[in-house]
């Protein structure tokens, strides 16, 4: 039995937070890294060599080495990116939506500054329907904003250098002037991303939501979320409401148009959440619908337009 939209929002809110704990912890772990120190990639707790030094040190002659780099190097980047890009070709931008950290920030950091302002972004000139704000929320924001740059830029940082060594000089106050000055740097600009352009950054700066968009784009059957235009005329009592799927999107997009001007979608299922709340009293249920293979083509259509 399929689960409902609110039930699959729950399941993802816990991959979320699954895979942002992974996120986390990876380094510490030595889940994946590269020490800095040593020049080594460290993967699911293993030292990963290319077989360089070994060649270095005579134990492996040149064809030697070049099949290493070739079994070891190439092949599972290409293995690596290729999976990701025939998931990404299936269901679009799946992982931003479902797995993605910094998405997750994203949406947390909506809601607080909704509260504050009654805005998703700074940038809006009005005010989401039905909104209340409270100045004492944009502390809250604020210091989110500033708390979540700090963890990113020690955690960036703790993927290039041993865990114990950056926590450890946090906690005793022995960071060298390069991490302090690394840290302290990337926590300003991670807080400002963060604070004023986090939209931005997840529809036009990010790379990797970038080449999943693409490769999605590129297959007209792959899911995608469908309006149903002949009900068009159902939606004209919701649209003003803040829980009208218009005003659900993180990704600040219009679900109820055409597959090409949701280039940024990252299949996170909130629109359908809020479409079928509006429609809990209506039959036969929400207007919009996922649909894959046949029934998504249409959505493809050039001579689509949004009521």
């Amino acid at each position: 039995m399929p689960c409902s939209p609110a039930d699959l929002q729950r399941r993802r809110r816990w991959t979320q937070a699954g895979f942002f704990a992974l996120f986390l912890v990876a380094p510490a772990l030595n889940l994946l890294r590269f020490d800095l120190h040593e020049a080594q990639l460290w993967v699911l707790g293993q030292r990963w060599s290319l077989g360089i030094a070994a060649f270095q040190r005579g134990e492996l002659d040149a064809a030697g080495v070049t099949l290493s780099i070739l079994l070891r190097g190439v092949l599972p980047a290409l293995l690596l990116i290729g999976t990701f890009l025939a998931v990404a070709w299936r269901y679009g931008r799946v992982y931003c939506g479902w797995l993605c950290p910094h998405f997750s920030l994203v949406e947390g950091l909506n809601a607080l500054l909704l509260r504050a302002s009654g805005k998703l972004s700074l940038w809006d000139r009005t005010r989401q329907p039905g909104s209340s704000p409270r100045k004492a929320w944009w502390p809250v924001f604020v210091l989110t904003a500033l708390g979540c740059g700090f963890l990113w830029a020690i955690t960036l940082l703790t993927y290039l250098l041993p865990p114990r060594e950056i926590w450890g000089g946090l906690v005793t106050g022995t960071l060298t002037a390069n991490q302090a000055r690394f840290i302290g740097i990337a926590t300003l600009v991670f807080t400002a991303e963060l604070t004023l352009a986090r939209h931005l950054f997840c529809r036009f700066g990010c790379a990797v939501g970038f080449f999943q968009s693409l490769a999605w784009m590129a297959n007209p059957r792959a899911l995608v979320m469908a309006f149903e235009r002949e009900r068009a005329a159902e939606c004209r009592d919701c649209e003003p409401s803040p829980d009208s799927c218009e005003n659900a999107c993180p990704m600040r997009l219009r679900p109820r148009t055409v597959k090409r001007l949701m280039f940024s979608c990252a299949q996170c299922g909130q629109c359908l959440d809020a479409c079928s709340q509006s429609h809990a009293t209506r039959s036969p249920g929400p207007s919009l619908t996922w649909q894959i293979d046949l029934q998504a083509v249409r959505e493809s259509l050039p001579s689509r337009r949004k009521h």
